[in-house]
């Protein structure tokens, strides 16, 4: 059974190499992984908040939020 990631983005460059990283990095047999520009689809913001997304980029697995580096706080996309 695949993990189910959800990476959280907004567009700007540091979310940009962080997603192809983390593409690159997580095996596709082992996570089913989705992606999310919340500077398009600002409809999944509240979603991302009670993941626990406090900036972007950040990956969603298991429960956990893993803040990959900072490039925007999550109240500057509202």
């Amino acid at each position: 059974m695949k993990t189910k990631a959800i990476f959280y983005h907004a567009g700007c460059p540091v979310c940009i190499a962080a997603e192809q990283n983390v593409a690159d990095a997580l095996d596709p047999s082992r996570y089913d992984i989705e992606v999310v520009h919340l500077g398009t689809d600002n409809s999944r913001l509240s979603e991302a908040e009670s993941a626990g997304v406090k900036s972007v980029p950040a990956l969603v697995m298991d429960g956990a939020a893993f803040h990959i580096n900072f490039g925007a706080g999550i109240e500057a996309l509202k």
